[in-house]
């Protein structure tokens, strides 16, 4: 699903992008070996139509995901870093983003909820040049959300609803992991959180430096907390501040 503003851009063809050669899947890795080793050979069986780039980014494991990272420190196309300490997965993507260096960088979690079989269809449109920024989205016809709780499906939509009231978009899906845009378009803001509210303040600064994003549908498969779900309603509460703060603060914070 598209915004006004990103229908009529996707139809306009003198708009001119820089090529793409190479996408960077920026992949945040926080007590993961459980499913870390499948979604690294899942992503590598992927077709993409460019080269890819796997930016993985320990934050403090203890599980032995810091040990299985190792292994692919130094391979062709795989760039490897280690935070000593748990610091965030806002503060994991953003090491990810100092070492990527495609034209276009996603986001992918480590934890197979999100399929990267999707990823050729979200890059599409933004290698035709017809948009900046896809996210993938889970509640729009076709998107899928399997195993996703009811109490955390409700969260969305309220976050989702917030941030279109706030910034004048329709979005369905604000807090999906699969946000995609060239490098250019991450390059021109600063990451200031350092948890989960990583999601709206990436969402918030986007529609501020007015970029409209597009909304194509991606499947999902959802975890709960047995299986090591991380997210709570305390992430919830400060995903409402972030909207708010970033809606009246400064799009572009100095470094």
């Amino acid at each position: 699903m598209a915004t006004p503003v990103a229908a009529r851009l996707a139809g306009d063809q003198k708009i001119a992008r820089p090529a793409v050669a190479t996408i960077s899947v920026l992949i945040p890795v926080y007590n993961e070996s459980v499913t870390l080793q499948r979604l690294l050979q899942r992503l590598a069986e992927v077709e993409f139509p460019v080269v890819v780039e796997t930016v993985l980014v320990d934050d403090g494991s203890s599980d032995g995901s810091a040990e299985l990272l190792a292994r692919y420190a130094g391979r062709p196309g795989y760039v490897v870093a280690r935070h000593e300490r748990n610091r965030g997965k806002a503060a994991a993507i953003r090491t990810a983003m100092s070492l990527a260096s495609g034209e276009v960088w996603v986001i992918q979690d480590a934890d197979l909820e999100y399929d990267p079989t999707d990823l050729p269809r979200l890059l599409d449109p933004i290698v035709r040049g017809q948009v900046d920024v896809v996210y993938g989205t889970r509640f729009h016809p076709g998107g899928g959300r399997e195993g996703m709780r009811a109490d955390h499906a409700l969260a969305n939509r309220v976050l989702t609803w917030l941030t279109n009231r706030l910034y004048g978009c329709r979005l369905t899906d604000m807090e999906t992991c699969y946000k995609m845009a060239r490098a250019s378009v991450f390059q021109r803001f600063r990451l200031e959180r350092e948890g989960f509210d990583l999601e709206p303040e990436i969402t918030a600064k986007i529609l501020r430096l007015g970029y409209p994003i597009l909304e194509l549908p991606i499947g999902f498969e959802g975890r709960g907390k047995n299986q090591g779900k991380k997210i709570g309603w305390s992430d919830g509460c400060s995903a409402i501040w972030t909207l708010l703060r970033c809606r009246w603060g400064s799009a572009t914070p100095k470094t």
